[in-house]
């Protein structure tokens, strides 16, 4: 199963350009949070968001869809379980390496074709308990150089 803290682990310190669909500028909301959370970790994180495509988010600009934001190792999804699904069928189409659902995000069935088409999935997590959690610190990027 792809969700050990080893593979975890892995995940967090060989990714390095993430696509967060559903980020948003309003920074109470937990996808502004996270997409900041990335940044200060040293990750190549593009914003998502249709509905404010071309602002800015922590001086990023907004893509309208993930086409736009890659080449990508992952997505990161803020986005309700029902709509998880299409946004991992498309990572698949777009060769990223891994999804990642944020907390209350499951797709059980997406998450199993997408495992099958290679893809690393992560559900119902989020990368910035889990960073802590497995006792990373610093920056990705100060990290395993020769994996990029």
């Amino acid at each position: 199963m792809d969700t050990t803290d080893a593979a975890i682990r892995d995940l967090l310190l060989t990714t390095r350009r993430i696509a967060v669909v559903g980020a948003s500028d309003r920074p109470g909301r937990p996808s502004n949070g996270v997409f900041a959370f990335l940044l200060a970790r040293g990750y190549d994180a593009i914003p998502v968001n249709p509905q404010i495509a071309g602002r800015e988010i922590h001086g990023r600009t907004v893509v309208a869809n993930l086409e736009a934001a890659g080449p990508l190792d992952m997505v990161d999804v803020f986005r309700r379980s029902t709509e998880a699904g299409a946004v991992m069928d498309e990572a698949v189409r777009l060769g990223a390496r891994s999804v990642w659902l944020q907390l209350g995000v499951v797709d059980e069935d997406a998450a199993a074709r997408t495992r099958a088409a290679g893809l690393v999935v992560v559900m119902d997590r989020c990368p910035a308990i889990e960073w802590p959690r497995l006792g990373l610190s610093g920056r990705v990027t100060d990290r395993h150089a020769d994996d990029a």
